[in-house]
């Protein structure tokens, strides 16, 4: 049976120093599994190129994986390796934001992945065009122990959700505009933003003016994390669109760098904040914070005690994918009627596909935290390498062609097509006979799938299909497809 390399690839434990790629004489194979884990499996093939069979069974045996090796000869031979150049010629992925030239589009989100000067600088070393700061404040900070969380499968490191309770900067508030300082003057073609968050008006204009002093690109203004320990900050602030306006005003009034306010999720209608900070003259708006939540582990335990906090990673891309759209379709926002806001698209993005479709709705560059914090500040090679072949393969020189691409395609559920259908056909050649769209019909679909136990071979019975195609969703080896679509009889 033909091996499912992304299955094995995510086995892969993503080690560093990996043992694998020091006992391979000729290539990488620890950055070929790592390309196909991070959705660049048609490029893999670049790293083992020149790799004998013999180099990847070497490779294999020093595999370190705690159940069995990685499969990584039978794996890499079964990458299919397209001839795409690496050179300067692929597409530029450099996008202006807020007047600002961004090498990428790729920032670091405000958190725990950018809390001091050594991370940031390592982390613009890598390839990242930009930070937003860890959120600085003038209260103190005292943080709780244990303070994150993760919902991940049994047997599985990485995970599908993040929930932390960590609130901000525990910094003096001196030291980390220094920081910031030091970083734009050393990385000068880098972006900087602070990341601020004040209790009061003086509080927000001294933070904002000393962010300025610091030479700092923008500034944001949380007004969404989801766990301050103080009344009136955090998303306290960011449900409230009133405050939102005044304080965004107040900043903007006092300096002269673009100002950036920054979203709650926690809130029905996210466009009332967004609007306040339209009318007080925001640059762009940054979302989503993290969402609020609860898990009920010992992990989540301080003290013997629990507490609501927030989630991110994979699991909240959808909520904020919705948010953003929800923003980029603002006639206010999206410059209809004069001024546009510009968006930063914050949550779940782990892949360049991931970071695309905030794009394509709209946003001008994505902030990651939780894919960084699994895996590192090495995410960003795959992130520009996705993102530009997928450039180069639609023939398209600019990241600009495809920032907000995808609006027109959304509309209201009652503006949908209802008076067609899509039926779904079953692959015989990749159907292995699991009966996994079977039982999947029967007991959450419209019992439309017919299964014979001596065949083992589905059958789709077209007289009760109602095209709803949770066939296909659940089918693990993609061997249910579509067939054209026709009108409903």
């Amino acid at each position: 049976m033909k091996m499912n390399i992304y299955e094995e690839a995510n086995r892969c434990l993503l080690c560093e120093d990996a043992p694998c790629t020091k006992a391979c004489a000729t290539g990488d194979p620890a950055r070929a599994i790592r390309a196909i884990r991070f959705d660049n499996g048609k490029l893999a093939g670049r790293w083992v190129a020149e790799c004998t069979d013999e180099d990847l069974e070497t490779a294999e045996r020093a595999c370190i994986h705690y159940d069995r090796p990685i499969r990584i000869r039978e794996m890499l031979r079964a990458v299919v390796s397209e001839k795409v150049s690496v050179d300067r010629t692929q597409p530029s992925l450099e996008i202006d934001f807020c007047g600002i030239r961004c090498e990428n589009p790729f920032f670091l989100a405000s958190s725990a992945v950018c809390t001091n000067y050594e991370m940031v600088a390592r982390a613009f070393d890598a390839g990242w065009a930009g930070v937003f700061y860890k959120t600085i404040c003038m209260q103190e900070i005292r943080e709780v122990s244990p303070r994150f969380d993760a919902c991940q499968q049994e047997g599985r490191a990485d995970f599908y959700a993040f929930r932390n309770m960590e609130q901000l900067s525990e910094n003096p508030v001196e030291m980390d505009f220094d920081i910031l300082r030091r970083l734009k003057q050393n990385y000068p073609t880098k972006v900087v933003v602070a990341s601020i968050m004040g209790q009061t008006e003086e509080q927000w204009i001294e933070l904002a003016k000393m962010a300025e002093a610091a030479g700092v690109d923008a500034v944001e203004l949380n007004f969404s994390c989801p766990q301050m320990r103080l009344a009136g900050m955090g998303s306290d602030v960011g449900q409230n669109p009133e405050l939102v306006l005044f304080y965004t005003a107040y900043v903007k009034r006092n300096v002269s760098i673009p100002v950036i306010p920054k979203m709650t999720p926690n809130i029905t209608q996210i466009n009332q904040p967004a609007t306040a900070s339209y009318f007080a003259g925001a640059d762009a708006i940054s979302a989503i914070n993290t969402i609020k939540s609860v898990t009920m582990g010992d992990r989540a335990e301080v003290s013997g005690r629990k507490t609501i906090s927030g989630l991110s990673g994979r699991a909240v891309k959808p909520i904020a994918l919705r948010y953003i759209l929800e923003m980029a379709q603002n006639p206010l926002l999206n410059g209809s009627h004069g001024k546009k806001v510009e968006l930063s698209g914050i949550g779940g993005i782990e892949t360049w596909r991931d970071a695309l479709e905030f794009i394509q709705l709209g946003c001008r560059n994505v902030q990651v935290c939780t894919a960084v914090m699994q895996y590192g500040y090495r995410i960003i090679d795959d992130l520009t390498l996705g993102l530009q072949n997928y450039l180069m393969e639609r023939g398209l020189s600019s990241l600009d062609a495809v920032v907000g691409e995808e609006l027109p395609n959304f509309v209201t559920p009652t503006d949908l097509d209802r008076e067609t259908i899509v039926f779904p056909k079953i692959d015989r050649e990749r159907c292995i006979g699991c009966g996994r769209c079977y039982v999947s019909c029967m007991d959450g679909g419209h019992q439309a799938i017919a299964f014979d136990p001596d065949t083992r071979q589905p059958r789709i019975v077209g007289t009760k299909c109602v095209g709803c195609h949770l066939c296909r969703l659940v089918c693990p080896t993609g061997a249910i497809g579509m067939t054209k679509r026709i009108n409903k009889k």
